[in-house]
């Protein structure tokens, strides 16, 4: 079982039981949008309010112990940070799976062709999953 008050501790992020919360559905989960987590949350905490959880987002966003992923055309999920990976989102029912990938060679060839000092990217792909393939 995975210590959440020490990972929290570890981004000099304050341990509530919201965030050790939070930190639990998003390991567990992977990636979620607020919406979702808010349901969640609401089962352990009642009296939790959205406001409550944007506001508990975005202090571990700014840690950069969470990461925002931007999908298009669909709200923000967010999931713990990791190793550099890419995003693998199935068009069909919205499954989101990583996939470890070394992008420099594509982040260079983009600031050679543009001239961009690029600080920071992040790759979505979309498809049909295993499962919607079939």
């Amino acid at each position: 079982m995975t210590n959440y008050t020490s990972l929290l501790k570890d981004y000099d992020l304050k341990v509530t039981p919201q965030r050790v919360a939070i930190v639990e559905e998003l390991y567990i989960n992977g990636h979620m949008n607020i919406d979702d987590l808010y349901k969640k949350l609401l089962a352990k905490f009642p009296s939790i309010s959205l406001a409550t959880i944007y506001k508990n987002i975005n202090a571990m966003v700014e840690k950069v112990f969470l990461s925002e992923v931007k999908i298009p055309n669909t709200k923000s999920v967010y999931e713990l940070v990791k190793e550099e990976h890419a995003h693998m989102v199935c068009s069909s029912c919205g499954y989101i799976e990583d996939v470890i990938v070394n992008s420099s060679n594509v982040l260079e060839e983009a600031a050679v062709k543009s001239n961009f000092k690029i600080e920071s990217a992040d790759i979505v792909l979309s498809g049909l999953c295993p499962k919607c393939s079939k």
